[in-house]
């Protein structure tokens, strides 16, 4: 079912509830990458240029939620205090409470956000140094048509992630319309992703140009694509694509697995795999899998030869092998030279490629060719190229890469989650047409 965007509303003189992703990496206090920023600026635009008066929100990392009365410590925290005797257990907490009241203010504050967004707009953007406090209730209260206000960080509230219904009425307090134009979360059912709509306190509810984008590129790359239609899955364990290797073998006419869940898939063939990462428990998984391929007829690649090394390490002493022969004190850690050939000349002939997670450690130098032979495949083909974020999208953009695909999702796991063929909480919440 088509969403209703932006477009699709009148928005002059409207407030516009914008949540967007600003999770950005940061050092001291300083934007490293503004991606998800820029990503986000179309959508604000077009609301100034038709007279909204825009709220913009979103989360920043994992901070405690020191908007929240009596909020507790984190898992790593709580056991730290756990493994204490019990007369220096509430000293231990308080510390620790002190420490986050100090410092998360500062390290997860999105004010350098609203400071680059000003950078954009400038004259048009205020901050808030609450949620939905005192002074986000003055500043929206003063908002005129065509200026921004940035909330801060959602998850400084516990409601956040407990898609707590008062929170979401707060929030809908500030809004006509609602926008979700967060693609990166659309997969976690949160107050702001999904809860405002889904408890009906924003009945206008429709989706950003960012999402828009995703939908159009990610949908019909999945269920309408360009044949051939190839399909690379990296990245380390089965486990964790285990529904999007099912799904996709409905779809695509060529799968390619590589990564580290390449190695299961070995054992499971009766190799021998070494050190190499491997998941004992998904053994028959991976023979199913290919015994669906060839039922469906889809062609199915898998390395013929790894590139190992003797520690996990970019200075260990390395080898290729054929794949399925990996000796004991060994482990791959990229697919070998016959595999990035294999995989690159299946990519020559495709009119829609798929790619989601890396051939091998790439983050090592010594173990980055494998991923910069698939990149540099996907780069000089004429097939629709669709990176489906997180690890892949950082190595195409590392490799230098990044200008030459069609499109480089802005989520991770929402991406991942969508490949399966799972309903996103963040796009459901839209409006149908």
């Amino acid at each position: 079912m088509a969403k209703m965007t932006i477009r699709d509303v009148d928005v002059k003189g409207k407030k516009c509830l914008v949540r967007c992703d600003f999770n950005v990496p940061m050092v001291d206090g300083v934007i490293t990458d503004d991606t998800r920023i820029v990503g986000a600026l179309p959508t604000v635009r077009y609301l100034l240029d038709h007279g909204a008066k825009v709220i913009l929100c979103s989360h920043m990392g994992k901070p405690h939620n020191i908007f929240t009365e009596g909020f507790g410590l984190n898992k790593k925290e709580k056991k730290a205090v756990e493994a204490l005797p019990e007369s220096e257990q509430a000293a231990a907490k308080a510390e620790y409470i002190a420490k986050a009241l100090k410092n998360d203010p500062k390290k997860f504050t999105l004010k350098p956000v609203a400071d680059k967004l000003a950078e954009h707009f400038p004259g048009k953007v205020t901050f808030a140094t609450d949620l939905v406090g005192e002074d986000a209730h003055k500043k929206v209260a003063a908002l005129k048509d065509g200026e921004i206000v940035l909330l801060e960080n959602t998850r400084f509230d516990a409601g956040e992630e407990k898609n707590s219904e008062e929170l979401c009425r707060k929030l809908a307090d500030f809004c006509d319309i609602y926008v979700n134009d967060a693609f990166g979360t659309a997969h976690r059912a949160h107050a702001t992703t999904a809860g405002i709509v889904q408890y009906g306190f924003a009945p206008v509810a429709v989706s950003g140009f960012l999402i828009e984008k995703e939908l159009k590129f990610l949908g019909n790359a999945v269920e309408n694509p360009v044949r051939p239609f190839v399909a690379i899955l990296g990245g380390a364990k089965v486990a964790d694509k285990l529904n999007v290797i099912d799904n996709l073998l409905n779809k695509c006419d060529t799968l390619i697995i590589g990564g580290g869940m390449a190695y299961t898939f070995a054992k499971a063939a009766g190799g021998t795999v070494g050190d190499s990462l491997l998941e004992m428990d998904y053994l028959d998984y991976a023979n199913k899998m290919k015994e669906k391929a060839a039922a469906k007829g889809v062609k199915l690649l898998l390395p013929v030869d790894n590139v190992v090394a003797d520690a996990f390490s970019n200075d260990a002493n390395t080898q290729v092998v054929p794949a399925g022969q990996i000796p004991d004190g060994w482990e791959g850690l990229d697919i070998g030279p016959e595999t990035a050939k294999l995989f690159a000349d299946a990519v020559k002939t495709a009119k829609t490629v798929v790619w989601n997670g890396p051939m091998g450690c790439f983050e090592m130098p010594n173990f980055a060719a494998g991923t910069k032979a698939v990149a540099a495949a996907l780069a000089e083909t004429d097939a629709v190229t669709i990176i489906g974020g997180g690890d892949s999208a950082a190595a195409v953009n590392q490799l230098g890469y990044g200008d030459k695909m069609t499109h480089i999702s802005t989520g991770g796991g929402a991406s991942l989650e969508f490949l399966e063929g799972k309903e996103l909480p963040g796009v459901a919440a839209a409006n149908d047409k």
